[in-house]
């Protein structure tokens, strides 16, 4: 399974916990980063991602996020196509380097694009499944089941 993690779940961790929706967002990427460590999860990276994480003020987060990168599969680099892409990607009323992301997950081919701003799950009608940490959690543990009874 290819997971594309955008800034806002790699950096959830981070948030404050006092909301119970960010608690729950933070407890999901936690797992979903001990799966990438096991290996049960690929995530998938872009130079998008790249440049977002280097703009970080805040040096620790800036140093957990690269090392978790570096566990990408694959980086996609931009192109021209990419940059096209992303442009049709706005005119759903997503925006920027948020747009670059969906693009990018696209030509990735990512399983899951994975991400805690609502708005994207909102708007994004393209070809892969946007989910937030607590969707993507969900989904493996029905998988897990749903494998269990076969």
């Amino acid at each position: 399974m290819n997971v594309y993690l955008d800034t806002s779940a790699l950096n959830r961790i981070f948030d404050d916990q006092s909301q119970p929706r960010i608690f729950l967002e933070a407890s999901a990427m936690l797992l979903v980063f001990g799966l990438i460590e096991k290996r049960i999860i690929s995530i998938v990276s872009s130079d998008v991602l790249i440049y977002e994480n280097s703009q970080n003020p805040h040096a620790e987060r800036q140093i957990f996020v690269t090392s978790v990168l570096h566990k990408a599969r694959v980086i996609q680099t931009l192109s021209d196509r990419l940059a096209r892409r992303a442009k049709e990607i706005e005119t759903l009323g997503i925006k920027g380097l948020d747009a670059m992301h969906l693009a990018c997950a696209e030509r990735l081919k990512a399983d899951y694009f994975v991400t805690c701003d609502d708005r994207i799950i909102r708007k994004y009608t393209g070809t892969i499944v946007v989910v937030n940490p607590v969707e993507l959690t969900m989904h493996m543990l029905q998988q897990e089941a749903d494998n269990a009874d076969s």
